[in-house]
This record gives structure tokens, C-alpha cells and sequence, in this order.
């Protein structure tokens, strides 16, 4: 199984799009700053999350939604 996700950052009150086969692993890694584009934010919360069969399902849903490079869009699917 893999899975896109959204992670947001309390401290700095922003959000992270990935994608993942193992999200209690890709947590921990982010919380433990082994990404340099979330480092700053720790710690981080997953807020969002949506499963799928394939990697390649699932790298595509992470670009169509930092495509959309809208907050609002992000809070939408969110809070459905």
C-alpha cells in the first residue's frame, strides 16, 4: 500500500504534500529532521492521508496537489 499525505507544522503553520509505503516510518524521519524541507517544522502532524495500490498512483496524486499550490484547497480536503 502506498499513500499521499499532508503533514502540518504548528510551529510555522504550514503544510508538506509527500507520498509513502510506510507512514509511521516517514513521520518519524520528518519529526527527526532527515528532510531538509521540513526540519524547520518540527514536530510535524499528519492531517491528511489517502491510500493507494501503486507508487506511481500515488506520486501522482502528491503533484496534482501541490499543483493546485492553494492553502485553501488543502483545508478543503482536509476538513471533507
Amino acid at each position: 500500500m502506498y499513500y499521499t499525505y499532508i503533514l502540518h507544522s504548528e510551529k510555522l503553520d504550514k503544510f508538506y504534500t509527500g507520498h509513502t509505503n510506510n507512514l509511521k516510518l516517514r513521520l518519524e524521519r520528518h519529526n527527526d529532521g532527515w528532510s531538509r524541507s521540513t526540519k524547520s517544522g518540527i514536530p510535524w502532524k499528519i492531517v491528511y492521508k489517502e491510500k493507494y495500490n501503486t507508487k506511481s498512483e500515488a506520486m501522482k496524486r502528491e503533484y496534482e496537489i501541490k499543483r493546485k499550490k492553494s492553502r485553501k484547497y488543502i483545508e478543503s480536503l482536509i476538513n471533507k
